[in-house]
């Protein structure tokens, strides 16, 4: 199967037809899709229903417009702090967002990535449900290389060689009646 290496624009295309794509991001490399398409990331990870997706946009506002109101203000505070960055924020949602990323809860993880060029495709296409490009419980993928090795067939953003992400995990926090809750260490420590 050929792997289609693709620019922003055509890219944001086949992904508002359905597809499945890969991109680099400041952490680990990204799967990604439309929310609305977002079981075939379940599907191709093997990864099971109980561990949500990530809901990725290229700037705060393009998020916080499917936040609940009663944590907007407090998770604005953090956002504005580490945005663009390494650390997701678990906040409740509006709307039907949640059934797309996480089925058990109406919670939702948000990030801005620090990539410039993850930014870019997200400014086009507008957010997108993603999570690390991996089978389930197998090590992450570092670059393009492994990521067409793993997902044969699915788009890369181009241009190729990637830059270098930092091979960790974003850190991930969880706002929870009034307080805040650390889920996953990574590579984000809080103040």
């Amino acid at each position: 199967m050929i792997t289609e290496l693709l620019g922003i624009s055509d890219l944001a295309l086949k992904l508002k037809k359905g597809s499945l794509a890969l991109f680099p991001t400041d952490t680990l490399p990204a799967i990604c899709s439309y929310p609305k398409y977002s079981k075939k990331i379940w599907t191709i990870k093997k990864r099971p229903l109980s561990k949500p997706l990530i809901l990725m946009g290229g700037c705060l506002d393009d998020l916080f417009e499917f936040v609940h109101p009663c944590a907007i203000e407090e998770g604005l505070k953090l956002a504005k702090i580490y945005w663009p960055g390494a650390l997701t924020i678990v906040l409740p949602t509006i709307g039907n967002l949640s059934e797309y990323l996480n089925c058990h809860s109406n919670s939702v993880g948000f990030r801005v990535p620090a990539l410039g060029l993850a930014r870019d495709l997200l400014m086009e296409t507008g957010p997108l449900a993603t999570t690390s490009a991996n089978i389930s419980g197998e090590a992450p993928v570092k670059d393009e290389i492994e990521a067409e090795i793993t997902f044969p067939g699915i788009p890369i953003l181009s241009p190729i060689p990637w830059p270098k992400s930092s091979g960790m995990a974003s850190t991930v926090v969880e706002w929870e009646k009034g307080k805040w809750n650390l889920l996953r260490p990574g590579s984000v420590v809080l103040k």
